[in-house]
This record gives C-alpha cells, structure tokens and sequence, in this order.
C-alpha cells in the first residue's frame, strides 16, 4: 500500500517546517535530505519529531565500515524511521549498518534516478546490460546483507517487488503527477504508475513543495493514492 513521504528540500529549516505546519495533519511523513540537514543538523529532525511526524533522513551514507556505523547509530538514537546509505558501499559497511541501526529501518540506494545506462557505463568504465539489471543486482546485495529496504525509480520497482518478499521495502522517488516535468531526473512516474509497480513509500517534493498551492497539491497526490491503493487491494 503506497504512502507519500514529502522531500522538504529546502536550505533552511523555517522554510521547511513553515510548510509542515500549514500542510498540518494531511502532511504525516518527512524526508530530511542533504541540503537541509547540512544546514540545520538533528534540530530539524527533533522539530519534525516534536510535531509528531515520520522521519526520512536521506543522507546516502558511504564511507568505511565504523565510519557509517557510527552515523546509523547517531541517526538511530534520533528516532529517525528511515534512513539511506549507498548499497554500493560493499557488504561490510551494509553489516555494519545493519548491526548500528537499531529501530530505525535502513534503505539502500541502488541507482540514483538522475542516471541512465550510459551514465552508468561511464562510472563503472564497463557496458551495463540495463538500468534494471543494475538494480536488481544492489538490490539483491542489500537483501543479503539484511537491509530493510531500497530506493528504486518507479521504473524498476515492479521487477524488485517480483525478486524480493513483500517484507522487503521499496521506496520510490522520481514521482511526478501527470502533466508535471521530469526536472533532473530521468526515471519517473505517476504516483498510480509507482504504486501499481509494487512501491510501499513514494517520495514527492517539488510537486508538492513548489507548487502555488502546496496543500491542494498534496490532497490531490494523496486522492491519487487511495485510488490507487484501492484498485491495487
């Protein structure tokens, strides 16, 4: 059943939770990426909490086994619900994790959904046969190493739902209502399309958070959602 996390991207934090507070209790579940935590550090995460939401926090850790260790714990310890770390860290640095993160549920990042086969082609200096395959291959990897979850484009959630048990979580950005733009990113869809595909956690936040109306905007995504949920069950 697909739920809507909101991507507060923003640089500070009383643009962020300006909008958490006028979203209200339609606005349940919060993503805390790079830019915003940089900025304003667990304080946000603790306002977040104090309001009583769900958080995201989207760090996409990858670093040495003790070194991501040490950042899961900290993250743990802040009652954050979910939080990233890069799948292509190596199995040591996901055990490490996993050992570090106590109630708090980790999602490996596969492919970022900026990138496409030949991005990926460059990176690794090799052809890769598919963006699918790619995944599908840190995905098992995260799987093995007892990771909750990954976050995948809406374009190759359907065939890791179909690899993974349904404990397994599949999150999902690049989420784009019809008639909206794909800004920078390649992989999107409509939050129907995602949730049709097998995702459990859909990421919105431009759609949401630059819209003219950010409340009628989330109203309707989350209209769009129960549909969806409801045709899916």
């Amino acid at each position: 059943m697909g739920s809507v996390i909101i991507a507060l991207d923003f640089p500070r934090g009383d643009e962020a939770l300006n909008l958490v507070d006028d979203l209200g209790e339609a606005g349940t579940f919060y993503k805390v990426g790079l830019q915003l935590y940089t900025a304003e550090g667990p304080r946000v995460v603790q306002a977040l909490k104090d309001r009583g939401k769900r958080v995201f926090l989207d760090l996409k850790l990858h670093d040495i086994p003790n070194t991501v260790a040490g950042g899961v714990r900290v993250a743990s310890q802040l009652g954050v619900d979910f939080l990233t770390l890069h799948t292509v860290g190596g199995g040591a640095m996901l055990e490490a994790a996993r050992d570090a993160a106590g109630e708090t549920r980790l999602l490996g990042v596969t492919v970022l959904t900026s990138l496409g086969v030949a991005d990926l082609e460059a990176t690794w200096g090799r052809k890769s046969p598919s963006v699918v395959e790619e995944v599908g291959r840190l995905a098992d990897l995260a799987a093995q190493h007892r990771i909750h979850g990954v976050v995948v484009s809406p374009h190759e959630a359907s065939s890791i739902r179909s690899r993974v048990g349904p404990e397994f979580l599949v999150v999902t950005p690049g989420i784009r209502p019809a008639g909206v733009g794909r800004d920078d990113q390649q992989r999107v869809a409509t939050p129907a399309a995602a949730i049709a595909a097998g995702a459990d956690y859909l990421v919105v936040g431009r759609s949401i958070t630059r819209a003219s109306d950010p409340e009628a905007a989330l109203y309707s995504i989350l209209t769009e959602v129960g549909l969806a949920n409801s045709n899916d069950g």
